[in-house]
């Protein structure tokens, strides 16, 4: 499984939010992470859609989170911009060839699709443990120093 690069752009954008004091316009997102404003539009949009950032208008506008960054997780993150669909697609191979298993027979999940789905919500479970807030405290110490109070400052200044 390959998740999309919207969904390391969308968990930064998130961590950002939590160190602003004011909306942040896209354009000021996209110049802090060196990537193209038309592509982050994109991820905040879905941010946005999913009800995790909202849009505000105006000449001071940008986005915001829409809840503490404490009742975000990163599974909504990823869900908003990769959709709620299990990362496993069981297409019933054991159906197919020579020694196909009539489909009477394959009233249940086989073994492999049993484990990948199990795999897949325990993977949704553990992405579920971790908020925005906690995003935000670690990298807090990857770095020296009070690098979200530094975002947040270069936020602050005028473009």
């Amino acid at each position: 499984m390959k998740l999309s690069g919207g969904v390391e752009w969308a968990l930064h954008c998130c961590v950002v939010l939590t160190a602003a004091a004011e909306p942040v316009p896209a354009a000021r997102l996209a110049e802090l992470h060196g990537v193209s404003g038309t592509y982050l539009a994109k991820q905040l949009q879905s941010l946005s859609r999913a009800g995790l950032v909202h849009s505000v208008q105006g000449k001071a506008g940008g986005y915001v989170l829409t809840r503490s960054p404490e009742e975000i997780t990163v599974l909504e993150v990823v869900e908003a911009v990769e959709g709620p669909q299990s990362t496993f697609v069981c297409t019933e191979i054991r159906r197919r060839g020579p020694m196909a298993t009539p489909p009477s027979a394959c009233t249940a999940p086989c073994a492999i699709a049993r484990t990948m789905f199990e795999a897949d919500k325990a993977w949704r479970a553990a992405l579920r443990q971790v908020s925005v807030a906690d995003l935000g405290r670690m990298v807090g110490t990857d770095y020296e120093g009070d690098v979200l109070g530094q975002v947040g400052k270069w936020l602050s200044r005028p473009s």
